[in-house]
């Protein structure tokens, strides 16, 4: 078992399993929330964690197993909390990888707590930084990816700057990348919970202002006029 002082890095046995528990979940949902979300995360997790002496032995399976039960949220349509269900799953996970239940329990709070609407608020610096990881994925040019993904997977067409919003639903032909920055993707910056998080949220958010500015000037035909 790895140290869960601040900055010690997890065992790589351990975390070469916990990749693999995390990929086998993440598969049955795939998509924009598939294995690739979780590893970047992670990636992103550990990152900040180490730039603010963050516990890397809670942040490491948290981040990794934080999203586990979105499959089975999303087969129950949103009645299942994948948040809730996912601290759930994980405690007898960690404790058959040797993680003791005092170990077990700050992991499994930063697992409940990194839903935005879920019932749990981030406590500890690490489940801050967890929410902040997770939040950052759904902005900037991978957030921007990721709705376009999902766009295609639900069949909306590939832009509808011209509809206001609040007349569109989502899940339809109308639930498009554009849809979703205005709806959701466009609030997340002023979600952050850290200094890094709203520091790296700015700058991402920055970046998709410039990024659907300029797929509206290419579709309407502006691109020879003056930028505002």
């Amino acid at each position: 078992m790895s140290s869960s002082e601040n900055g010690t890095e997890p065992d790589e046995d351990l975390l070469t399993d916990l990749h693999r528990i995390s990929a086998k979940y993440c598969l049955q949902e795939g998509g924009s929330h598939g294995p690739d979300h979780s590893e970047r995360v992670f990636q992103s997790a550990m990152a900040m964690g180490r730039k603010m002496d963050a516990s890397l032995a809670v942040l490491a399976p948290a981040s990794l197993l934080h999203d586990i039960g979105r499959s089975q949220e999303s087969r129950s349509r949103g009645r299942v909390c994948h948040a809730e269900l996912g601290a759930e799953m994980a405690a007898p996970i960690l404790l058959k990888l040797g993680y003791s239940e005092g170990e077990i329990v700050p992991i499994c709070h930063c697992i409940r707590a990194h839903r935005f609407r879920g019932a749990t608020k981030p406590e500890s610096l690490e489940a801050r930084i967890l929410f902040d990881a997770d939040k950052l994925d759904s902005i900037g040019a991978i957030g921007i990816g990721r709705a376009f993904l999902f766009a295609g997977q639900i069949g909306a067409r590939l832009h509808n700057a011209e509809i206001d919003p609040a007349s569109t639903e989502s899940y339809s032909r109308e639930d498009t990348a554009y849809r979703e920055f205005q709806v959701k993707m466009s609030r997340v910056r002023d979600q952050m919970l850290t200094p890094l998080g709203q520091q790296m949220a700015r700058r991402r958010h920055v970046f998709m202002e410039q990024f659907f500015d300029e797929l509206n000037r290419e579709i309407y035909g502006l691109e020879l006029e003056p930028a505002t």
